[in-house]
């Protein structure tokens, strides 16, 4: 087919001004939690080697690894916790060691083994973790009920923490570190004790709120947990970060387990030298 034939224009009269320049290009996304160059060393034992760690907002990110890998020490540097020896922490854009107070305000933590106020009951330790946040009075009271009706609390709502069990025990303070309503939740092993009606609640919960904006890491050693909850996952080990991306991306068309293992090493195959357990 011929192609169309335009009539000539006019030449546009010269310009008399310098146009502007082009304006900036669009800029990226701001991750809920960028970690860079963090370094952690007890004595001699380096538990976190340099690591630099991208969580995307909106993510319900995994991270995964052995015991002794530097899970825990990474996740408490990175909500404030514990004090890096060097690196940087952003939270939604915020230098979370340079101005504490405005990067914990957005941040909900479940720390492992955090001691709690036991001798409140459960409700007057969710109360009190929301006054603490400066939340209106009338807010928290209905909020608290809410999410101990929620995680089957309510009906030991006016009984003391310290007679919960370990199962309670994790779901009142993960009550407590949500009830602000944080736009990054931190969670180490949040489901450890706590029984599968419960975990599936949680975990519907957790949904929801990605599905509202939010962002969810998660410390976990259930791999199967990770991968079908999570949409990314990092697998450290070392102190350093051996994967990360999304649970696909890291997995490459292999159970999330087997590249686990793969990954950190230390696989056993069959009785090798327990022959003594054989019955027959």
């Amino acid at each position: 087919m011929e192609a169309r034939r335009v009539a000539p224009h006019p030449e546009p009269p010269v310009a008399l001004t310098v146009p502007p320049p082009p304006g900036p290009a669009a800029a990226a996304p701001v991750p809920a939690l960028a970690l860079r160059g963090l370094w952690k060393s007890f004595g001699p034992k380096v538990a976190v080697g340099g690591i630099d760690l991208t969580v995307p907002a909106g993510s319900f990110y995994g991270l995964v690894g052995p015991n002794g890998a530097g899970k825990t020490t990474t996740l408490s540097m990175a909500t404030g916790l514990l004090r890096p020896d060097a690196g940087e922490v952003r939270v939604h854009g915020v230098d979370l060691w340079a101005d504490p107070t405005a990067g914990k305000r957005i941040i909900g933590v479940l720390p492992d083994g955090l001691r709690l106020f036991d001798r409140l009951t459960g409700l007057q330790l969710v109360t009190y973790a929301g006054l603490l946040r400066g939340m209106d009075r009338d807010m928290v009271a209905s909020r608290a009920r809410e999410l101990l009706a929620a995680l089957d609390l309510e009906a030991s709502q006016d009984q003391l923490v310290v007679d919960y069990s370990a199962g309670m025990t994790k779901k009142v303070a993960f009550a407590a570190a949500i009830i602000h309503a944080p736009r990054l939740m931190v969670l180490d092993e949040p489901f450890e004790s706590v029984d599968p009606v419960s975990a599936s609640n949680i975990r519907a919960i957790l949904r929801e709120y990605v599905g509202g904006g939010g962002t969810v890491i998660v410390s976990s050693h259930v791999m199967d947990l990770v991968q079908r909850m999570c949409d990314h996952v990092a697998v450290v080990a070392d102190g350093h970060v051996l994967a990360a991306g999304t649970v696909d991306e890291v997995r490459g068309g292999r159970t999330l387990e087997d590249t686990f293992v793969d990954l950190v090493g230390g696989r056993r195959t069959g009785m090798q030298g327990l022959e003594w357990l054989r019955t027959c």
